[in-house]
């Protein structure tokens, strides 16, 4: 059995949830970390969370990448993160903006506001002591690690990690995790990553309902696919399937501090 550690339960996708958790545990998928974006989603996500406790795990974020959003819905987001501290097992997804850059002219005051807000979103990581989820791919990566350390930050995950070598280095030495996606399982990028990180920095995810190439080509994406890249990784690191799962499984535990029911 394996942790999907990032998808948005959140998503109408996702409406028949015991469905999508029945057909995720077919699959050996235990559970799922879910992850908000902002106030709204946040809410459907605690939904889901107080819908199935014992195989949804609530993130409530605030994603860099959505232009939409303000600083009054910043506000509201620190506003539900303290109320519901005790209910949830993260932040995320939070980091810094990367995809709404390109072709942007003002792309440093872009940045520079991502990265005051994050910074507001980690102090209350701090405040409550809870892991966070981070959307910092790429060129956002080194940037997020920095803000990690500058906070104290003790758990974080690196969710559908893409970075310099030395910049994942980076975070593995300093104790943090990286994930992967379908994507491991027909890209050279992805499965490079996988062979160079200790198996106890790794967590798999689905980011459903994100949709994938290859063998996923027109496949609903959802919590189910995460046994499928564990597969992938226990190839990729020549172990037995059932082991890759349960270190993986475990890695979710010690990050999000889940109790297996």
């Amino acid at each position: 059995m394996v942790i999907d550690s990032h998808c948005h339960l959140h998503d109408p996708a996702f409406a028949a949830l015991h469905e999508t958790l029945r057909v995720s545990l077919a699959h050996d998928v235990w559970g799922a970390v879910a992850v908000g974006c902002d106030p709204e989603t946040n809410a459907r996500t605690l939904a889901a969370a107080a819908a199935a406790p014992k195989a949804v795990w609530a993130c409530l974020g605030f994603h860099p990448d959505w232009t939409q959003l303000t600083d009054e819905d910043l506000e509201r987001v620190e506003a539900q993160v303290s109320r519901h501290h005790g209910r949830i097992v993260g932040i995320g997804e939070i980091g810094l903006p990367w995809y709404s850059l390109e072709g942007v002219a003002d792309a440093a005051t872009l940045m520079a506001r991502g990265r005051a807000r994050l910074d507001r979103l980690l102090g209350l990581a701090a405040r409550w002591d809870l892991p966070v989820a981070l959307h910092a791919p790429h060129g956002a990566a080194a940037g997020a690690l920095e803000a990690l350390r500058a906070h104290r930050i003790e758990r974080a995950v690196f969710h559908w990690h893409k970075a310099p070598d030395d910049v994942t280095r980076a975070i593995i030495e300093t104790g943090y995790f990286v994930s992967v996606t379908p994507e491991v399982v027909y890209r050279d990028r992805d499965r490079d990553l996988v062979t160079r990180v200790p198996l106890d920095s790794l967590l798999v995810e689905s980011d459903g309902p994100w949709r994938y190439r290859g063998e996923f080509e027109g496949m609903q994406s959802g919590p189910w696919l995460a046994s499928r890249v564990a597969e992938e990784v226990a190839k990729l690191k020549q172990m037995p399937v059932e082991d890759v799962m349960h270190r993986l499984s475990t890695n979710a535990c010690r990050l999000f501090d889940l109790v297996w029911h």
